[in-house]
């Protein structure tokens, strides 16, 4: 991918830490962003090529501050693959006001290969989101 259609299209990488998963996003929207960030944990336990959602999950998620609301994002990703083995290949998100609609389309865990440990929970360990001149960024810890 060019830097440039980096820019406007977003994406994400992990980063290393500690015992940890630590992921950082990007994407010319606050909503690119987040979708970005959902990719990069899955991206960082499973192998999501080819990957095709068998279910969907839709949910509206409700927070004070972009920061919340990624939180909250997040906890939602990791709640379902924690109970329900079942993680986001494509997600869909739409401002709505003071929350977030989420559209999960959701794959079998167990179908897709694994490549490390899961997320258990999203931590505030130097949480960011913001918007910057080149458009949003956030990175996120999540305990394994």
């Amino acid at each position: 991918m060019r830097p440039e259609d980096s820019a406007r299209l977003g994406g994400h990488r992990s980063v290393p830490h500690t015992a940890d998963l630590r992921v950082e996003a990007w994407g010319p929207t606050r909503e690119v962003c987040l979708a970005q960030a959902v990719r990069g944990v899955c991206d960082c336990f499973l192998d999501l090529a080819g990957a095709v959602g068998v279910g969907r999950r839709d949910v509206v998620v409700r927070a004070d501050t972009d920061e919340d609301l990624l939180v909250a994002l997040l906890e939602e990703v990791v709640y379902w693959i924690d109970t329900q083995n079942e993680a986001p290949v494509e997600v869909e998100l739409t401002a709505v006001r003071g929350a977030l609609r989420a559209g999960l389309s959701m794959a079998d865990v167990g179908a897709l290969p694994v490549t490390g440990a899961a997320p258990k929970a999203v931590t505030l360990h130097e949480l960011t989101f913001a918007r910057g001149p080149d458009g949003w960024h956030c990175s996120v810890t999540l305990d394994v």
